[in-house]
């Protein structure tokens, strides 16, 4: 073998991450550890109360308009994008939503995401996941932000946009009706911190 051959079959091998095998590297995660991958980069943050509180008054309230297992907290789906394997705070999935071949939810069929923001991911849901969600075509995507005490409504994604925002202190109502949604979340009841 030639040293032109060697580099010829270096090349045909590849080292690229997959985010299987980064999740797997990543495998046990610790204990109260929400584990994501945005971009290629990995965010483990802690849960806290008012975080998992925000979260479960969402699935809550969603639970009206979805059954059970179409509602999701902190399961990964693979976004589109180089390396976005998200676990979403909320998420709600379309009626006939089914796992692909290796078990995991498929973007496609995500009607609904909520993040509740942590100061140390929070530029990620206002930034790189925002993008993600809309290049993915997320219909919904809804923004709480316990420590502004606010609400972020993000509808109609184009490209890697939302076209319409819609801010509000918590306590509003958010407003779904019109949406594949079809709901009113109240907000009246989210903690701060």
């Amino acid at each position: 073998m030639t040293v032109v051959d060697d580099r010829i079959e270096m090349a045909d091998t590849s080292d690229e991450r997959t985010l299987d095998m980064m999740f797997e590297w990543l495998e046990p995660t610790p204990e109260g550890f929400k584990v994501e991958i945005a971009e290629g980069n990995i965010y483990m943050s802690p849960r806290r109360g008012t975080h998992w509180q925000i979260s479960l008054d969402l699935v809550e309230q969603l639970r009206a308009g979805y059954p059970r297992r179409r509602l999701m907290s902190d399961v990964r789906i693979d976004f589109p994008g180089r390396l976005n394997g998200f676990a979403s705070d909320v998420v709600a999935l379309a009626d006939g939503a089914t796992p692909d071949a290796k078990g995991h939810w498929r973007y496609q069929d995500v009607e609904f995401v909520a993040e509740v923001i942590s100061k140390d991911t929070a530029a990620n849901d206002y930034g790189s996941k925002k993008a993600t969600y809309a290049t993915a075509g997320v219909p919904v995507y809804l923004i709480a932000d316990p420590y502004t005490g606010t609400w972020h409504l993000h509808t109609i994604p184009k490209d890697d946009e939302y076209r319409s925002v819609l801010s509000l202190d918590s306590g509003t109502p958010v407003d779904l009706t019109g949406t594949v949604v079809g709901l009113t979340l109240e907000t009246g009841d989210f903690p701060r911190d």
